[in-house]
């Protein structure tokens, strides 16, 4: 029976069968075939979707276009090789949490360095295209909450595969859209609320929470150690 195929156009599911063939030869030439055809562009619009997404916009790279390209180096001379699928491992976000964990780090140091310089004007003259960083005044909890909610809505191809989980992904999503209008505030009875409308059992909602959960923390954590979340 054939894979199914994932909605992700620059990132096919075909990608990891590359990514294996890339690891399991010796031959540089093929090496360099393999990649050139069929790794080079995934993951560059990999990295470029994560830095925009996440607003990884403090660098002391010249400009974004760069740090792209130093995050693919990263990738290659570094990390392919370790991508092991047999531990049921998807290259998609493998190497997507890789990225993410390498800008937080990344980030957060240019970012204490900008803090340290004192002004954001005195920081931008280091780079020759200033127009690559944007700077985003802090938001207001309940507007990181809507950021949030629309964020993952575009995301739910790449963070879930099976519509059932899409579909409790989108319940619980829902309540975090329609809060304000919500006269339930007990977690027991947000979980019955939730298995009701998608008829799921609880340790399945509990897998689902999880991985929405960690997606929260990740862009709050971001956020909020650049000053753009108020606590």
């Amino acid at each position: 029976m054939p894979r199914k195929r994932t909605k992700n156009q620059y990132w096919p599911i075909e990608v990891d069968d590359y990514i294996i063939a890339y690891n399991s030869t010796d031959s540089s030439q093929l090496k360099s075939k393999i990649w050139g055809q069929h790794l080079q562009y995934p993951f560059y619009k990999l990295a470029e979707n994560i830095i925009h997404s996440f607003k990884f916009y403090y660098t002391d790279i010249n400009d974004i276009e760069d740090l792209k390209h130093t995050i693919i180096g990263l990738i290659v001379l570094e990390k392919i090789d370790k991508f092991d699928p047999s531990k049921g491992a998807k290259s998609f976000s493998y190497f997507g949490t890789i990225i993410k964990r390498w800008l937080i780090n990344y980030n957060n140091k240019n970012y204490k360095k900008l803090k340290r310089k004192g002004t954001f004007d005195e920081y931008l003259q280091d780079f020759e295209n200033p127009d690559d960083i944007i700077h985003t005044d802090a938001l207001e909890f309940s507007d990181f909450i809507d950021l949030y909610v629309k964020t993952v809505y575009d995301e739910l191809d790449a963070l879930f595969f099976k519509d059932t989980d899409k579909k409790i992904a989108d319940a619980i999503l829902n309540v975090f859209a329609t809060r304000r209008d919500l006269e339930i505030f007990k977690k027991k009875a947000l979980y019955i609320y939730i298995r009701e409308q998608t008829e799921c059992k609880t340790p399945h909602l509990t897998r689902v929470i999880k991985v929405l959960k960690e997606r929260f923390y990740e862009l709050y954590d971001i956020r909020h150690s650049m000053g753009m979340v108020y606590k």
